[in-house]
């Protein structure tokens, strides 16, 4: 561990450790010590599982007081322990910044520069040019932080930053420390469980906070340090080459699939609270950015377009352009951003006198300035500040985030049925209206904020060309066939392996409709489909998975191209390897050729918002990175190795998909497989986690994997140190192979050689790091199937060995050694943590075995405790959660 984020733990440990000390007495303090050292002392060492099952001892001891206070007290290191490692990241990214200049690794400049040598520096700026990355932001429940938490987490984070500008010794360090005392105590005695359930519109409000924390002023920031490098020293002198690419998405109140809290009503919410952000956030930067303007006339004369334009203002309101004025004597360029400020104001507060209708007007507005700037001489003016301003209107408009409506095929379908029955005017059920409802909220949220704030409507379960239709169909009746209907696309979600094969049939069919015909001639021939991940993984089992959707990717782009379509890929991915997860830049220079096109959309979903977005320098880096990979995964270098290594590999492919499928459906299609799962994993317990919104399965029980959301599936795997999501089916795979018609030599030629292959033994590699056979076998053993448990635990062993084969490693991430060791470090810990969530699950899964439960007449009565058993349970994912990381 590099030795400032080791003084950094040590420090927090230290610090955390006296607030044990003064909230629980030195009692509790030696517990959680005894149980760290006994975890850390059975953590690999081979001795039958002696020093694991002393720690066992030790968690079975604990009264349900003293264990709920210890698994806070581990939930609280891994906090501090992630803004430690959040922050020596940003640490180390500044100093290579610093050393190495913009053209660091992964960065867009270094990027630029390997394609305009490919392709020429023309060509490389006109895809420049067109560069689009849209993230999609959603509310899936698997971000088991309470955002009371979350802000602690920042404040102690700030205090941490703050240390390496203080001198050792004084009263300055001894007053940050008292600080950090402080911010501590106050997390180890907040609630880490939610009381309730959030709702819908408590998500749009956490989104919210992370983009005025980060992304308001981000993102611009990634245009102002790609353009100083492209244009060197005449940076902030001549008009800028960067426009801006990053987009955002949200389906935070518009994914109403499966979630019954997402109404109409909330859609029109949500949208009015992101255009609340964005105009509040809007007007104060042309605020600061007016006043800064203080060039007075006689330096820098008004151009005659902005005294056209400042009595343009005037006519408006006399009130507004004489504040400006009376502020700005003699300063022009000033009071007119002044006073469009106030326009944005207005805006926000709907003055219809004084409101903008539309972005594009502001921006008009602030070119007169900027180009007035230009004429006098003041070309620094014109393209500092102001250029932000004009990026931040560029990027996010009125809306903020486009809002994308998500409803299962299935619903529109019954809802077409009904109203075939009843008429669009008669007694329909409660669902049907609203399937109507939702489209007049897309409709007012267009009228208020245009066309780009809402236009998106997404098909879950697109299994036939009608699904797509549908939307369409719905659309205008539920406006009477009139003009008032809202402009929007149909996108396909792909989410089944069945689903995936048939996609381009479906797509050939679409393109006949009337409609998609009239939306290809309105928006330049562009089309949008959706891939998903975590459904298709739960379908076949991650490794066919995989090769399925690049398959399919290959075969979608290969059919845009033949009828001249510019092809948006969506990539429904979450944080968790078994839904997608990993590295975004790697997987986008794995995608098959023609696939990405300059063009990368995806859903940032749950923590992985916070982890890739609550800090600014972490939220530039991952933005360049996967704007990098967008524009390199079309050099032509790249794309021709993505498809000569997938045709040469084709076989190697063939394979492995045909025997992990076998293997996968092996264990997931045996008789009571669904419920075996339920009782070996904290599945019905995570149901009860108040994370999210959306309730966690599609029926009451669990019967069959149909019934199971794929965020569960994941996230119950996680728990249970198995991650079973994330890899079997491999291990069969990888020696069937080797052992028969391939070879071990031919696997790891793929490995080095072909980037999808690569990727994929990378993530697992990662996911197998954060298994324990040890803590996996006691999950196991609270079923009463060992056939399955057998199962599980053979083709864990079988994947880690031929993995380490092929990789070379020793060990799962050997030779990735900075995160290879942070997760060693870690696993202990979370070990401590997974002691305590299976004693409270044995609790729960064995009534007769609880403490606390007594016989009354035959039944098993709890006196409470099952509620504590359950709330000590919860603690415990809280805590693995924070440990693991990329859980859902």
């Amino acid at each position: 561990m590099p030795d400032p984020l080791r003084d950094d733990i040590r420090l927090l440990g230290g610090l955390l450790g006296s607030v044990l000390r003064e909230a629980g007495g030195q009692d509790l303090l030696d517990d959680v010590e005894r149980l760290r050292e006994l975890t850390i002392r059975a953590y690999g060492v081979d001795d039958g599982g002696a020093a694991l099952a002393e720690a066992a001892d030790v968690v079975a001891g604990y009264s349900l007081e003293r264990a709920e206070q210890v698994a806070r007290a581990f939930t609280c290191y891994f906090h501090l322990a992630n803004l430690a490692e959040e922050y020596h990241r940003v640490r180390v990214l500044r100093i290579r910044e610093s050393e190495a200049g913009a053209a660091i690794e992964e960065s867009l400049p270094a990027a630029f520069t390997q394609l305009a040598e490919e392709v020429g520096r023309e060509e490389a700026l006109r895809r420049l040019g067109e560069l689009e990355f849209r993230p999609v932001l959603t509310a899936h429940p698997t971000e088991a932080r309470r955002r009371a938490v979350s802000g602690a987490v920042r404040r102690i984070s700030d205090l941490l930053s703050e240390r390496d500008t203080l001198h050792p010794g004084g009263t300055s360090r001894t007053e940050n420390e008292r600080r950090l005392l402080a911010e501590i105590d106050t997390m180890w005695r907040t609630s880490p469980i939610r009381a309730a359930k959030p709702t819908v519109i408590d998500e749009v409000k956490t989104a919210m906070g992370v983009f005025d924390a980060t992304m308001f002023d981000t993102f611009p920031e990634v245009y102002r340090r790609l353009d100083d490098w492209i244009l060197d020293g005449e940076a902030g002198r001549t008009p800028p080459v960067a426009k801006p690419f990053v987009f955002l998405g949200s389906w935070i109140g518009g994914d109403r699939d499966g979630n019954p809290n997402v109404t109409a009503d909330v859609t029109r919410q949500a949208a009015t609270l992101a255009a609340e952000h964005a105009l509040t956030a809007l007007e104060n930067a042309a605020v600061a950015t007016g006043r800064k303007l203080t060039l007075e006339e006689a330096s820098t004369p008004a151009s005659a377009e902005l005294k056209a334009l400042w009595q343009q203002l005037r006519q408006l309101s006399d009130e507004l352009t004489a504040k400006a004025a009376a502020d700005s004597p003699n300063e022009p360029h000033r009071a007119a951003v002044l006073a469009i400020a106030g326009r944005i104001r207005a805006t926000r507060t709907r003055d219809a006198d004084l409101a903008y209708q539309v972005p594009e007007e502001l921006e008009a507005e602030l070119r007169v300035v900027q180009e007035s700037l230009v004429a006098a001489g003041a070309n620094r003016a014109a393209y500092g500040d102001l250029q932000r301003l004009v990026w931040q209107v560029q990027t996010f408009g009125f809306h903020l985030a486009e809002l994308e409506v998500r409803q299962h095929s299935q619903v529109h379908a019954a809802a077409l049925d009904e109203i075939a029955e009843k008429g669009v005017h008669g007694e329909l059920s409660d669902r049907t209206r609203e399937v109507l409802d939702t489209y007049r909220a897309l409709g007012a949220v267009q009228k208020r904020f245009g066309e780009r704030a809402a236009r998106r409507y997404i098909v879950s379960f697109t299994q036939a060309p009608e699904h797509l239709a549908a939307v369409y169909q719905l659309a205008e009746l539920a406006f009477d066939g009139t003009d008032d209907a809202p402009v929007v696309d149909a996108i396909p979600l792909f989410e089944t392996f069945a689903d995936l094969e048939n996609s381009v049939d479906i797509l050939e069919a679409m393109l006949e409709m009337p409609q998609v015909q009239k939306r290809l001639e309105q928006n330049g021939r562009r089309v949008e489909v959706m891939l998903g991940y975590s459904d298709s993984s739960k379908d076949v089992g991650p490794v066919a998975a995989t090769l399925a959707l690049h398959k399919a990717q290959s075969r979608i782009a290969q059919w845009a191209q033949k009828h001249d379509i510019t092809l948006t890929q969506f990539h429904g991915r979450g944080g968790a390897l078994g839904r997608g997860g990993g590295p975004a830049n790697r997987a986008v220079l794995a995608q098959p050729p023609h696939s990405v096109d300059g063009r990368f959309k995806l859903t940032e979903q749950g923590e992985v918002i916070l982890a890739r977005y609550g800090n600014p320098t972490i939220a530039a880096r991952h933005i360049e990175q996967v704007a990098a990979a967008t524009l390199l995964a079309s050099a032509p270098s790249t794309e021709e190795r993505n498809a000569s290594t997938a045709e040469r590999f084709s076989g190697v492919a063939s394979a492995l998909d045909a025997s992990s499928r076998a293997r996968f459906h092996e264990l997931v299609q045996s008789e009571g497989f669904p419920q075996w799962f339920s009782q070996v994993t904290p599945l019905e317990e995570v149901g009860l986690l108040p994370i999210g919104s959306r309730p966690a399965k599609r029926g009451l029980s669990v019967n069959s994997l149909d019934d199971l959301r794929a965020i569960p599936w994941v996230f119950s795997w996680s728990q249970a140190r198995i991650n079973l999501a994330g890899w079997f089916g491999l291990g069969t795979a990888l020696k069937s192979f080797a052992e028969g018609e391939g070879s071990l030599d031919e696997l790891k030629a793929a490995y080095t050689e072909w980037p999808l292959f690569g990727t994929l033994l990378d993530n697992i590699e990662m996911s197998l790091a954060k298994t324990d056979e040890r803590i996996a076998e006691q999950y196991l053993a609270l079923g009463d199937r060992d056939d399955l448990a057998d199962m599980v635990l053979t083709e864990l062993r079988l994947t880690r060995e031929w993995v380490l084969k092929i990789t070379g490693n020793e060990w799962p991430l050997a030779s990735r050694r900075v995160l290879g060791r942070a997760v060693q470090l870690r696993s202990p810990y979370v070990d401590a943590l997974s002691l305590l969530q299976v004693r409270a699950l044995r609790a729960l899964r064995t009534q007769g075995a609880s403490e606390g439960l007594t016989v009354d007449d035959g039944e098993w009565v709890d006196g409470g405790y099952k509620d504590r058993w359950q709330h000590l349970l919860l603690l415990t994912v809280n805590g693995v959660s924070a440990g693991l990381q990329n859980t859902g």
